[in-house]
């Protein structure tokens, strides 16, 4: 899919690794070692997105282990997606290279987009870019989507993480909202406006999908799973990096988010992972980090400046 491996971090104690894979521009040639004090620093610096595959030590010799990629009842995360100029070609590469497609680009109502599977049986979507987009890359990251209960709790707990709403559909049962972290300088059309499709189409930063099934904000009983439940295990969090955790997690608590870990919780200080209005993970992160090697957590007393 066109991904470069910006980063990995090792906790053998824990038992796991971290992989950070990042859509750079098709001329941006990345020369650092992933693991390196310098990959490190360049990670938690980025201006970029990146998808971090979490590996639990163990699981691949495991023939019966797998997770749960959502799309069940009640699963709360849908895909990640990436945008491409030709879905019909780019499809057919995909699958010559012996990909399995969830739904082929003219399969169902909806024709010209796919679904097709990762390895571990996630949903990922391929979708046409506009055609105003500039940029050379065959495909580049272009969306999470999540779907949420109730828009008006949702939508303005990600603006107040720096999200911006670019555009917004409405059909008889559902609703769709997109956000972004927007370049500086980048100014977002009316998100009901007919610009808004190819605005964001056109971006080469991804975009947060909030999907609203109508009348879910009115049944109290009911409530999406956030992919950390027992069993239900596979779509973990999303992350922000941010100047300051303490006072982002204050600006969160006072938005009604309760905490998984507060920043001086746990073994490692200095990050956070707060709660969505749904219950999705949200990891809040010093940007730069800490240190000579911008580590954005500490595990004993804090580094002297």
């Amino acid at each position: 899919m066109g991904m470069t491996l910006i980063d990995k971090l090792q906790f053998p104690d824990m038992k796991f690794d971290l992989y950070f894979l990042s859509t750079l521009p098709a001329n941006e040639k990345y020369e650092l070692e992933p693991g390196s004090d310098a990959a490190h620093r360049y990670l938690w610096t980025m201006k970029g997105t990146t998808l971090e595959l979490t590996h639990n030590y163990g699981t691949e010799t495991d023939e019966a282990f797998k997770y749960h990629p959502g799309n069940q009842e009640r699963d709360g995360f849908g895909h990640v997606a990436f945008n491409c100029n030709d879905v019909y070609t780019s499809s057919a590469k995909l699958e010559a290279a012996g990909i399995s497609f969830k739904k082929k680009p003219d399969e169902g109502r909806m024709k010209g987009l796919a679904f097709v599977f990762d390895p571990d049986g996630y949903w990922v979507e391929l979708v046409k870019r506009s055609s105003s987009a500039k940029f050379e890359n065959e495909f580049n990251l272009s969306q999470t989507m999540l779907r949420i209960k109730d828009p008006k709790k949702s939508i303005p707990f990600y603006q107040a993480l720096g999200m911006t709403l670019c555009r917004e559909v409405h059909m008889s049962d559902f609703s769709l909202y997109f956000l972004a972290c927007l370049p500086e300088g980048t100014q977002a059309p009316d998100p009901k406006s007919e610009e808004a499709s190819e605005f964001v189409k056109s971006l080469f930063c991804p975009v947060l999908e909030l999907t609203h099934n109508h009348g879910t904000e009115n049944d109290e009983t009911f409530s999406h799973f956030s992919g950390n439940e027992a069993e239900r295990k596979g779509f973990g969090h999303i992350g922000f990096l941010v100047e300051d955790v303490e006072a982002s997690c204050q600006a969160l608590e006072a938005l009604g988010s309760s905490f998984v870990k507060r920043p001086m919780d746990g073994t490692m200080k200095g990050l956070a992972f707060a709660k969505d209005p749904d219950g999705y993970w949200i990891e809040v992160i010093k940007r730069g980090g800490y240190d000579d090697k911008a580590t954005p957590f500490w595990r004993e007393a804090q580094p002297s400046a």
